[in-house]
């Protein structure tokens, strides 16, 4: 009968493999021919979607839009038959890839001077856009853009406005953030609004002239603008913030005399060799040229007085936020590590400097040496306990004509810089920007991988003691909750498969996966992990949820809430329901994968993970009743609900080894595995089900216990018998109580 069951259980998993491969072929032939019909008709974005617009919803008093031109797709917005502003789509011209893989477009209106009169979200993919995010802060974070000048963006290098960032919106926001500035400078230039011109890739006029001397002191170089000042004292900058109009600046107004120094800040190009060796010396010239990757370049700034220009930010989060580099719409922020401290300026007149430092220029920021640039100096003043005012000052510098020579040119050449390329280097520099921003996060995360990795590893180690165990296991648990969920919302999604198989299956690009860091570690990570241990090492230690489940549980079990152990038949009857779940949400995104997303909130991880239960009181209410089942059945979603749990575990049987160590006597007749497995993956019959492990340990902790697994006591009593004879004759005989075989 035990084999026959056995053999019932794999025709039906064999069964069920057949239909999974059927449909996932059905998904991809289905999926191919939509995004086959999808690329027919995306050359013109904005002719999809302008009929279906309001004009006076995107922008204010206008009646109409006038016809698409020919050259550029952008169209007149019309009020009483006269234009008063364009109106374009941002993915027409830029790459709009966000969270799921799948472009956000926005309708952004701009008027004849580059101001943005209106943005509108027409259609986007983004799941946290969908459902988690109320509809009144995407009208607000639209409504942020009127008024916003372009002109002012070009001359601030795009970084001249404030970006608000939503909870669990941050990849979206940032991606709709940079699209809409980078399209709409695209835009003015090619139609000329507000004084902004096309640019034409030309190639540089000039180039660094490797002969050039520089002066031999520091007056003569501040004096051909080799070295460029900037010098604010405290009357000026008490001025400035008066200027202002905020009450409050004067209250927090600097004390010290007026003429007292503020700061005093110069700046050189030392990367220009003739620069570099007069400023530095010739071995610290040297450093510099093997610290300066090919195409990078670098700068000195030194100062002194009562402001600093570094900060101290910086030492936190390794972003110096006090000065940015900026040429035309190019912006360059200095981290740690692009950072340097500079030795002492070989020359006799050099002032008195408190700090001296040399901040590195990537080579892919767009910067040229030969082109004026500025440094911003942002100047703050508290105001309130938590609130500042902020003002900023520039400090301009063109190298000196004697520094370049001119381009030598055959006939009428031209650097002709392909599309495509400028947008692939504009993207790749948005998701680089977020890797360095999630520094930390990335850090901890690996360390976590590589902690558990070394756990799974040497388990039978770790096992040996099961309070080591649990105080590792519990550990564990909270930082995945508190850290990778609730801090750094590093929860997986049934949504990101989704997301990757509509992917695969159309124009696959790293550049949208690359987008969340954390996500895109975490998916790498689950993949070699299925491959070794199977879904376990995600589902039983990295998902957030889960780890709430479980620690809610745990909490349950001190406070002696009854537990319900469901009869083996029925548990086998319910676990199916979470395969059901995946391959009909898999089933309705070949129709529709907005609604397909939708449904996706069976899971409820958007609420008690990235939203922190901050959301409409249904899904709270769902949320909340699948936790309370998980007080009495331990980790009842994971069992019966998870498409995710699901989707990892399908694959599940593809690992390469089997790691958890079991008994012939496991099953039959020993039942004490299978009794205390809390989430019921062991069978009656002694096999583990890898499809609903969570790679727990305990089975292992069992598996060399001295008092509870009945082969190693019996095993313990064997050796103990053998090593005592006494015990031995007591044990074969059955004697043990008889006076004269008591042990004295």
């Amino acid at each position: 009968m035990q084999a026959l069951s056995i053999s019932a259980i794999r025709t039906r998993r064999f069964r069920f493999a057949q239909v999974w491969f059927a449909l996932a072929l059905a998904v991809l032939v289905s999926t191919m021919a939509q995004a086959q019909a999808q690329a027919q008709t995306n050359a013109n974005v904005l002719a999809q979607f302008l009929p279906d617009v309001d004009p006076a919803a995107l922008v204010e008093g206008a009646d109409a839009f006038g016809p698409i031109r020919e050259d550029v797709p952008v169209a007149p917005v019309l009020s009483g038959g006269e234009e008063v502003g364009h109106v374009f789509v941002t993915s027409d011209f830029v790459g709009t890839t966000g969270y799921s893989g799948k472009p956000i477009h926005t309708m952004v209106a701009v008027d004849d001077n580059a101001v943005i009169l209106g943005v509108d979200l027409v259609k986007h993919s983004e799941p946290i856009v969908l459902i988690g995010i109320p509809d009144s802060k995407i009208k607000k974070l639209a409504a942020d853009y009127r008024g916003l000048s372009l002109v002012d963006e070009a001359a601030a290098g795009g970084s001249g406005h404030d970006l608000e960032i939503i909870s669990g919106a941050t990849v979206t926001i940032m991606v709709i953030d940079d699209s809409i500035i980078r399209s709409g400078l695209k835009v003015a230039r090619a139609l000329g609004l507000g004084g902004l011109s096309a640019e034409i890739e030309t190639g540089p006029q000039y180039e660094i002239d490797a002969g050039a001397e520089a002066p031999d002191s520091w007056m003569d170089m501040e004096g051909d603008g080799t070295v460029r000042r900037l010098s604010l004292d405290v009357g000026q900058i008490n001025a400035s913030f008066a200027a202002m109009g905020d009450p409050r600046t004067d209250k927090y107004a600097l004390t010290e005399p007026p003429e007292a120094t503020f700061i005093d800040m110069q700046m050189a190009l030392v990367s220009v060799p003739a620069i570099g060796r007069a400023v530095l010396g010739e071995a610290d010239f040297a450093n510099l040229q093997e610290w300066l990757e090919p195409g990078e370049h670098a700068i000195a700034v030194v100062g002194r007085g009562l402001y600093s220009f570094k900060g101290s930010g910086y030492v936190r989060g390794g972003i110096f936020d006090r000065i940015v580099l900026i040429q035309d719409d190019v912006s360059v922020r200095f981290r740690d590590r692009g950072h340097r401290r500079m030795g002492v300026i070989p020359l006799d007149d050099v002032p008195e400097f408190t700090e001296r430092d040399l901040f590195k220029i990537p080579a892919d920021s767009g910067f040229d040496p030969t082109k004026p640039f500025r440094l911003q100096l942002l100047v703050q003043r508290e105001v309130a306990a938590i609130e500042k005012v902020f003002t900023t000052y520039d400090l301009g510098y063109q190298l000196p004509q004697t520094f370049m020579t001119p381009v030598a040119q055959a006939e009428e050449t031209t650097a002709v810089v392909a599309k495509d390329e400028g947008e692939s280097a504009a993207q790749a520099a948005l998701w680089k920007k977020i890797w360095e921003d999630k520094t930390l996060e990335i850090a901890v995360l690996g360390s976590m991988l590589v902690v558990l990795t070394l756990a799974f590893f040497f388990q039978m180690q770790l096992t040996r003691s099961e309070r080591a165990v649990k105080i590792f296991r519990y550990t564990f648990l909270t930082i995945t909750l508190v850290f990778l969920g609730w801090y750094a919302n590093a929860q997986l999604s049934v949504v990101n498969l989704m997301a990757l198989f509509g992917a695969l299956t159309t124009s696959f690009s790293w550049q949208a996966f690359l987008l969340d860091p954390l996500t895109f570690i975490l998916w790498f990570a689950v993949a070699a992990a299925i491959l070794f241990w199977g879904r376990g090492a995600y589902c039983g230690w990295l998902c957030p949820f889960g780890a709430l489940q479980e620690l809610t549980n745990h909490i349950a079990r001190a406070l002696k809430v009854p537990q319900i152990k469901l009869p083996w038949g029925l548990h086998e009857r319910l676990w199916p329901i979470k395969y059901m779940i995946f391959l009909g949400l898999f089933g309705v995104s070949l129709a529709s994968i907005e609604q397909a997303e939708h449904l996706a909130e069976v899971e409820p991880f958007k609420t008690a993970i990235i939203l922190n239960f901050v959301r409409a009181w249904p899904f709270v209410a769902y949320a909340a009743a699948l936790l309370i089942a998980g007080l009495f059945v331990e980790r009842f979603y994971c069992r019966y609900l998870c498409p995710l749990g699901a989707a990892l575990a399908i694959p599940a049987r593809l690992r390469m080894f089997d790691w958890l160590k079991r008994y012939k006597e496991c099953g039959s007749p020993c039942q004490t595995c299978a009794n205390e497995c809390m989430v019921q993956a062991i069978h009656p019959t002694g096999e583990i089900n890898p499809n609903e492990c969570l790679n727990c340990m305990h089975c292992q902790v069992l598996y060399q216990s001295e008092t509870k697994c009945p082969v190693v006591i019996k095993k313990l009593k064997r050796k103990g018998s053998t090593s005592d004879p006494t015990a031995f004759l007591k044990s074969r005989t059955g004697l043990e109580n008889h006076p004269n075989l008591q042990t004295k």
